[in-house]
């Protein structure tokens, strides 16, 4: 399938409920008034495709947190790659210059597994990361290494954006490109995306990380890409991202993704967290949705191989996609 040559079809002859997916758009329209662009993708064709506010499908969205989920597969691409031994190798082998202090006992037994299941322990609480401090800092990566470990137990989850990043620098400390040029490589450019061009960051201020100048993939001082945020995707390429994922890592008969990490990334868990993919289970319904603050989605439920993306303007406290999703979309899917 090449770059725009996406086959849509009828959703009717895709087993949908039209009439279902027709509530979509005034939904939209009045409860979730910052969505940029959705995209549903039902056994791999373009079931239903809507753009807002002037965007249209060849247009990028800064998806936040959604780059986690890029970075897991690419941390699964490298293992597989042997630039990486395993998910239990520790994550202080990659930094062999970095000298715990004496009281950090923790930090030496932290794996890239803790990374990517948010089980590893930081001093702060629960949801309260300090990421504008890191941003601060000309060397985001010791400043992580020096939170690492600290307080808390290993196995406990805690959401951690500068987390994601320490994992972004293993891709880069792995096979000696950063995290963008490495997708590009081995996933962008397989899987049919748009590679991401290589944008000079002319500051670090909360504009450049987070705001209006976010364009590319961001990068830290250091030149590694933010391992948490700040990739700039189209709605399309999201979706194929998604689609990639339910055909278990592979296209055009290419495996791009090894079948066995995206089944291990995305087994359900008590922390409802896999490899840096949310997990749900409801209503005998299983689906893992790449996520992204501002209501950035990419939901992909197997079972009914259904993709649905949403792309959004950052907005605070922005609604929850999954009601949407699933009244007017998964409930449309005809069993």
């Amino acid at each position: 399938m090449k770059r725009n040559d996406w086959p849509t079809a009828d959703p009717q002859a895709l087993g949908m409920d039209a009439k279902k997916l027709s509530e979509l758009d005034p939904k939209i329209k009045s409860r979730y008034s910052n969505i940029n662009g959705i995209v549903v993708v039902k056994n791999g064709y373009i079931a239903y495709e809507r753009y807002y506010h002037g965007y249209g499908p060849t247009d990028t969205h800064h998806v936040a947190s959604v780059t986690k989920s890029i970075l897991s597969a690419l941390i699964g691409i490298a293992i597989h790659g042997g630039y990486i031994k395993s998910v239990d190798q520790n994550a202080l082998d990659f930094f062999p210059e970095y000298v715990p202090g004496p009281p950090n006992k923790q930090i030496q037994d932290i794996t890239i597994r803790h990374l990517l299941t948010m089980t590893a322990p930081y001093p702060f609480e629960d949801w309260h990361e300090p990421l504008d401090k890191m941003c601060m800092q000309p060397d985001w990566i010791t400043y992580t290494l020096n939170m690492l470990g600290q307080e808390g137990t290993i196995g406990t989850f805690k959401y951690s954006t500068a987390g994601a990043h320490l994992l972004s620098a293993i891709v880069t400390r792995s096979t000696g490109k950063n995290a963008r040029e490495f997708a590009n490589e081995h996933l962008f450019k397989p899987s049919g995306m748009k590679e991401i061009p290589n944008y000079e960051m002319k500051s670090f201020g909360f504009d450049d990380l987070f705001g209006k100048h976010v364009r590319g993939w961001v990068n830290d001082p250091d030149g590694n890409s933010t391992g948490g945020w700040g990739l700039t995707l189209t709605p399309r390429d999201m979706a194929r991202f998604g689609l990639l994922y339910i055909n278990r890592g592979c296209w055009d008969n290419q495996q791009i993704v090894p079948a066995s990490w995206i089944d291990e990334s995305t087994v359900m868990n008590a922390n409802n967290y896999g490899y840096l993919w949310w997990l749900r289970e409801e209503e005998g319904v299983f689906s893992y949705s790449a996520l992204g603050d501002g209501g950035n989605v990419i939901c992909c439920v197997p079972e009914k191989d259904l993709v649905v993306v949403i792309a959004s303007e950052f907005t605070i406290n922005a609604l929850d996609r999954w009601e949407l999703i699933k009244e007017c979309i998964v409930l449309s899917v005809k069993d």
